[in-house]
């Protein structure tokens, strides 16, 4: 699995606090080994984020991607589920 990462998600990860960046950094190693890898609960979104889904960095800590193609995806938002989802 091919991953990269939109400005947005880049400048939204250089916010965190050192330990949480590196729960995101894990998190998407697991991803690029097994995007469906349960402790990730990764779930397609809905609303504003169609077409996107959503894998769970810590508690409350979201990261939105989109499949570019089979084996390709950009990570595009990062953030606390109050932060992303509303409307």
């Amino acid at each position: 699995m091919k991953v990269s990462f939109q400005k947005n998600f880049s400048k939204q990860f250089e916010k965190l606090p050192d330990k949480i960046k590196i729960k995101v950094r894990e998190k998407v190693k697991v991803f690029i080994s097994n995007p469906f890898n349960v402790q990730l609960n990764n779930h397609p979104l809905k609303g504003i984020y169609l077409n996107y889904r959503s894998i769970n960095i810590t508690g409350d800590l979201r990261a939105i991607y989109k499949y570019l193609n089979e084996d390709e995806c950009v990570f595009v938002a990062l953030g606390s589920h109050s932060q992303l989802y509303h409307e």
